[in-house]
């Protein structure tokens, strides 16, 4: 999360990708980085749409936030890992443009930019306005997440640290860490108004978990630091897991185990629990895959559980 917004050449990506083409649609789309400055540019053959990359977002697949006459663009396309190129964007598999200003990319409502700073740097935001944006803290630090984290720091360099800890986190209900971590990820009242529905809105992990028929709200054994730390890099191992999973689920064969009576043990295997009952979804594009957090029995060939 460090790394989920990168300034003007500060790209690991694109710098050692300085040369990126992709052509869809009848248009053609480079990113060109030289010099430690990055470029993306779209043609139709006759004429050519070029703005700066001042803003990438993610580390893993990324896309870039454009500016054009003062308003922001999404770029319609991004970065894969899978492809180690260019595809188009997630949730942007619809849009068929049919002029060079729409094959440049989505232009952004005005409550979205906020929406994308906020959420991928610090000190962007306040009060629901976007600041100036050359004095925004790339990446989810501290303070993101730890209001007051900062004056904690200077207060513990000056012997005051009891004073002023940031409130515990840590003892948030799930059914609240949900809702902090969804300012993020999108909470479940979120996406309902939002009305996103099918398989993108698998990418929305505080909404899938929430309809799930064990998340509760309560239990601190299912929500998001259950399974998750913050603070250390994404476990992909789904095995890594089945511990968190037998904290409610029994053993097959074994007595007693469980401190929650329905939470009936697997007959079908003992381990590797995530695999099947958090399956995963590869969106349209692809390119992109994610862990469902609608934790159920997955039957083959049912359809996508909105």
């Amino acid at each position: 999360m460090g790394r989920a917004l990168e300034p003007w050449g500060a790209s690991p990506i694109l710098i050692s990708h300085p040369r990126l083409t992709f052509e869809k649609f009848g248009y053609t789309y480079v990113v060109e980085t030289k010099d430690g400055q990055s470029t993306y540019s779209v043609t139709d053959g006759s004429q050519t749409i070029t703005l700066p990359i001042r803003w990438s977002f993610g580390s893993g697949a990324q896309t870039w936030v454009l500016e054009r006459d003062g308003v922001f663009y999404e770029s319609l396309v991004s970065y894969y890992p899978s492809l180690d190129g260019l595809g188009i964007t997630i949730g942007d598999f619809d849009i068929l443009p049919r002029t060079l200003d729409q094959a440049m990319g989505r232009r952004l409502p005005p409550n979205e930019p906020v929406a994308c700073f906020g959420c991928h740097s610090t000190g962007s935001v306040k009060d629901g306005k976007l600041l100036t944006l050359e004095s925004l803290e790339p990446g989810v630090t501290c303070e993101h997440c730890h209001a007051g984290a900062i004056s904690h720091m200077v207060s513990a360099l000056q012997g005051e640290a009891t004073a002023t800890v940031p409130p515990d986190l840590g003892k948030l209900t799930a059914e609240d860490l949900s809702d902090f971590c969804g300012q993020c990820h999108r909470t479940w009242e979120t996406v309902i108004r939002g009305n996103w529905r099918g398989e993108l809105n698998v990418r929305f992990q505080p909404y899938r978990l929430a309809n799930s028929k064990c998340f509760s709200g309560a239990d601190p054994r299912i929500r998001c630091i259950a399974c998750h730390d913050p603070h250390k890099n994404l476990v992909v191992d789904t095995a890594a897991y089945d511990v968190k999973c037998l904290a409610c689920h029994a053993l097959k064969g074994a007595a007693g185990t469980s401190r929650q009576s329905n939470a009936k043990a697997c007959p079908v295997q003992k381990n590797n629990c995530v695999s099947c009952h958090m399956p995963e979804v590869k969106l349209a594009n692809g390119q992109a895959t994610f862990h469902d957090h609608l934790i159920r029995i997955v039957k083959p060939g049912t359809p996508y559980p909105d």
